[in-house]
């Protein structure tokens, strides 16, 4: 079959680039042909579709690209009269969308369906924003919160949950109203969530008739999967940002005595370095990738995700488990999942003297016992991201779809 795969980003910006690009790699290697639609950018991959791409926008960068996401952030035409094109010239058998909210919209589906009202849409929930137009569920302060989840979105605003910035959750309330208001949530066919977790919130959210289903994000196809002996530090790697619950590993990392390696960039960096600069057991090393960022983690104790919002089911704990590394999680959204208690890491409950008392258990572990858990670690990757796995799942979804 052809299938259509559709994200704001055609280059490797995120989890959600991950998932898109290894998605495709996937189904060409079960003889599978893969069309893409995405939006403009110098960044991106070279793309025989790249003609049919919408142009950029963005609330960073200049004015061009600010003006043109606030005048299309419910419905682009161009994107719908491009997609349209597109569908004319591929004939997909199936659409997956991604990440398509403000810079691409959802004026793609009306494109859709006007192209054939049968086709089958997928669309993989990457984040909330069907139910949170923040798509974190976080408030305006970094709070969990929950308000929006009936369709109301007027808190989004009142909390200014964008950004700190009342015009854009103001327009980011326009657009959610705007997308309930056309229905376009009950035209896709099947919504798939890389985590339970995020699959019961949407269903209790009640914003689609469609069915909506728990499929684990899929590994890159040349991902190796090894057991690695434990180093002396604990690591984290990832975006640098208050939900992310840092700073809280900072103060359990100062309470378990351990040496802490912090690989990233963003928001709360200098706030976190600041917090830092009289901690000597812990390093920040910045933005890493390929082969650095593969030694850090294989050389690593452990890998600790102290997430303080609603995570996924985060590539960041994937590759740690494939790279035998058990894992140190909150046990807020999906993070549990990965988790089998005292097999291939732990779940904390709690602060940072909770996350402080794991990490104190996982550097006592003996070597037999730190082997079997790494050990566990990477079955349980074999067993949960296999993308082979993954691509037999969206044909059996794809003939349900078709009956």
């Amino acid at each position: 079959m052809k299938v259509l795969l559709v994200n704001k980003f055609h280059y490797k910006k995120g989890g959600s680039e991950t998932y898109y690009f290894t998605v495709a790699e996937a189904l060409r290697r079960r003889g599978h042909e893969v069309v893409f639609f995405a939006m403009e950018d110098e960044k991106n991959l070279p793309c025989q579709q790249d003609k049919y791409f919408v142009s950029k926008a963005a609330v960073s960068g200049g004015i061009k690209n600010k003006l043109n996401m606030v005048l299309h952030i419910a419905y682009s035409k161009e994107a719908y009269q491009k997609m349209k094109a597109l569908l004319g010239e591929e004939k997909p058998d199936l659409v997956i969308l991604n990440l398509v909210h403000k810079q691409i919209s959802l004026s793609i589906i009306d494109a859709i369906r006007e192209y054939d009202k049968k086709l089958p849409i997928f669309w993989t929930m990457h984040d909330l924003i069907a139910i949170c137009p923040a798509y974190t569920m976080l408030d305006g302060k970094g709070q969990i919160c929950e308000k929006c989840r009936d369709g109301n979105f007027k808190p989004c605003v009142e909390n200014r949950c964008i950004r700190g910035s009342r015009l854009m959750s103001m327009l980011s309330k326009y657009e959610a109203d705007y997308i309930r208001k056309r229905k376009w949530y009950d035209e896709v066919d099947l919504y798939i969530c890389p985590s339970e977790f995020y699959r019961k919130k949407l269903t209790c959210a009640g914003f689609t008739k469609s069915p909506i289903v728990t499929m684990r994000n899929p590994l890159p196809l040349d991902t190796v999967y090894e057991e690695n002996p434990g180093g002396d530090y604990v690591l984290y790697f990832g975006r640098l940002a208050q939900e992310k619950g840092v700073k809280q590993l900072l103060d359990a990392a100062a309470l378990a005595g351990c040496r802490l390696v912090v690989l990233g960039t963003g928001p709360a960096e200098d706030e976190l370095k600041a917090c830092a600069k009289d901690m000597p057991n812990v390093e920040f090393k910045g933005f890493q990738t390929g082969k650095a960022l593969e030694d850090f983690v294989k050389n690593s104790r452990c890998v600790v995700l102290p997430s303080q919002w609603y995570e996924n089911g985060p590539y960041s704990a994937m590759e740690a488990m494939a790279a035998g590394k058990p894992l140190i999680v909150s046990a807020n959204g999906g993070l549990p999942e990965l988790v089998d208690e005292g097999e291939n890491g732990y779940v904390y409950r709690g602060g940072a003297e909770a996350l402080a008392m794991c990490i104190r258990k996982m550097m006592a572990l003996s070597e037999e016992d730190y082997g079997q858990m790494s050990r566990s670690a990477v079955e349980k990757a074999r067993a949960l991201f296999d993308p082979e796995g993954y691509v037999l799942a969206l044909e059996e979804a794809f003939e349900k779809a078709t009956v």
